[in-house]
């Protein structure tokens, strides 16, 4: 099957919501690339073109920095990105650190899918869902 990764755009902060996501993850980035003159108009040289931070399980999260050509983006409610856990303990850790300067919509609780599910908004305006389940495949 293949692997679906949320790519989020923004409006030149990029780089300070994945250093952010960096902290709340643990994890490295995998590419961290610049749009540099050849790419972008004056004044976009050190705007991010492309970021992939490694999240588990071979999934990723990526991003860029919306070219001013395209126009402003306009933050929303209309996704999510949905991570799975591997125990309740990282559950809380991430729900926690994404959850900073931000704002929780559910917290971290047992659900009815026999999970440990919460979910919340983060200070850039991403809309996260993080589920742990009990009954994990063997």
């Amino acid at each position: 099957m293949a692997a679906v990764n949320p790519y989020l755009n923004f409006n030149g902060n990029c780089e300070e919501a994945f250093n952010f996501y960096k902290s709340v993850f643990g994890k490295e980035f995998q590419t961290f690339s610049r749009f540099g003159v050849e790419h972008r108009a004056e004044g976009e040289e050190n705007k991010v073109m492309h970021v992939a931070l490694p999240l588990s399980k071979g999934s990723f999260l990526f991003g860029s920095d919306r070219p001013a050509q395209y126009g402003p983006g306009e933050l929303g409610n209309l996704f999510f990105v949905a991570i799975e856990a591997e125990s309740e303990a990282e559950a809380d850790k991430l729900f926690n650190g994404l959850s900073k300067g931000g704002q929780p919509t559910m917290p971290m609780n047992k659900a009815p899918w026999n999970a440990y599910f919460g979910m919340l908004t983060d200070q850039y305006g991403v809309s996260w869902l993080i589920n742990y389940d009990y009954a994990q495949p063997s």
